[in-house]
């Protein structure tokens, strides 16, 4: 499978994508580039778990580029374009995961505190394939006292096991293993069927915001 391939939805040819990347281009280590690229694009992206898409284009990673936020599979998809475009391998891996603080408006908007699909990385650097999770920027973490993730480049970075006080903060319950491309049939299928209540309306509901 070629993990550095432009695709429809890493479409890291794209102008907007481009711009992002412009800089760290010149940056001599690879491992610097990953580095960066995951910093910028879990901290400039605010996260919001309460916009979903069933739509193709919502998921371009041009298309998430030009928003001031995104859920986790959308700023995966934001960072697996990167880094294909600075020439690191990379493809989406998505799972099933429970949170356990400030669960009220998650509980009231889905039902239930556990979300999913949840979007993470898979990155190919020094021979090893890395897992990292750029959805919660620094802001968000603070707020809820929760340590950042921290990538080193070296290490997999994907977990906030605890929050800064030792209370329980997130696990992940399900994994549904890692795709080449953007897989929305499977995406589509998964919500639909864990989140049946929002789809009960008779609409075709392809975008909207909890």
């Amino acid at each position: 499978m070629n993990y550095l391939t432009s695709t429809y939805y890493f479409d890291y040819e794209h102008a907007a994508v481009q711009a992002l990347i412009a800089d760290i281009k010149n940056m001599t280590s690879e491992k610097e580039r990953a580095i960066t690229a995951y910093n910028l694009i879990r901290d400039e992206w605010w996260y919001d778990p309460y916009s979903i898409s069933l739509a193709q284009k919502s998921y371009k990673a041009s298309t998430i580029a030009g928003k001031p936020s995104g859920n986790c599979v959308e700023k995966s998809i934001l960072l697996i374009a990167c880094l294909r475009g600075l020439g690191i391998p990379a493809r989406l891996h998505l799972g099933k995961v429970k949170n356990h603080i400030a669960v009220k408006r998650l509980t009231e908007k889905f039902g239930t505190n556990e979300l999913t699909p949840h979007g993470m990385v898979n990155l190919f650097l020094h021979d090893k394939w890395l897992k990292v999770s750029p959805a919660f920027n620094a802001s968000l973490c603070k707020k809820f006292k929760v340590e950042p993730l921290v990538f080193d480049g070296e290490n997999s970075s994907f977990l906030q096991q605890f929050n800064e006080e030792g209370s329980q903060f997130m696990e992940y319950i399900e994994d549904y293993g890692h795709f080449e491309d953007v897989p929305l049939a499977f995406m589509e299928s998964n919500i639909k069927s864990h989140y049946p209540h929002i789809f009960d309306t008779g609409q075709d509901i392809t975008e909207f915001k909890l």
